[in-house]
């Protein structure tokens, strides 16, 4: 009985570690939302910053009297989402206190450039399609305002 028990450890150990090892080396499969979708017509956003899609989708909507784009929502720092303070007028990141204002660029704390913009397009039935996948930079030592001015990064009001 206890040679059976014995063996039966050894089996265990070496089929528990068998496992371990070829799950080790198994893709694992996370669920990410898709990085191109459609968030609705231009004539749903009113002037000012939208968030409604910061949570799904990691994005603020933002429209102004020239344009309307779309900003990605990862601190340039550290890549922690900031938050959007309406009353104050600015993103905050609540990791390290970097601010930007209502079109991302940063003014305080150690963000080193603005946030990035996703590509954004009108589909041909007039709804706005995003892209995340390809993001619009202003890196330091570029002339302002970096890649924003460039077509795919904003759509004009």
């Amino acid at each position: 009985m206890r040679r059976r028990i014995v063996w039966a450890s050894v089996v265990g150990f070496f089929a528990a570690t068998a496992m371990a090892t070829a799950r080790f080396f198994l893709p694992r499969s996370i669920f990410e939302p898709s990085s191109v979708f459609r968030i609705g017509f231009p004539s749903d956003y009113a002037l000012g910053v939208d968030t409604k899609f910061q949570q799904q989708q990691r994005i603020w909507v933002v429209k102004n009297t020239e344009r309307l784009f779309v900003i990605y929502a990862r601190c340039t720092h550290l890549g922690c989402t900031p938050d959007w303070k309406a009353s104050e007028n600015k993103f905050k990141c609540p990791c390290h206190g970097s601010g930007y204002d209502s079109e991302g660029v940063n003014f305080e704390g150690p963000a080193p450039r603005p946030m990035d913009r996703a590509a954004v397009e009108i589909d041909a039935e007039g709804q706005i399609v995003v892209n995340t996948g390809k993001l619009y930079k202003w890196e330091n030592g570029t002339p302002a305002p970096g890649e924003f001015d460039e077509e795919g990064a904003y759509l004009p009001v």
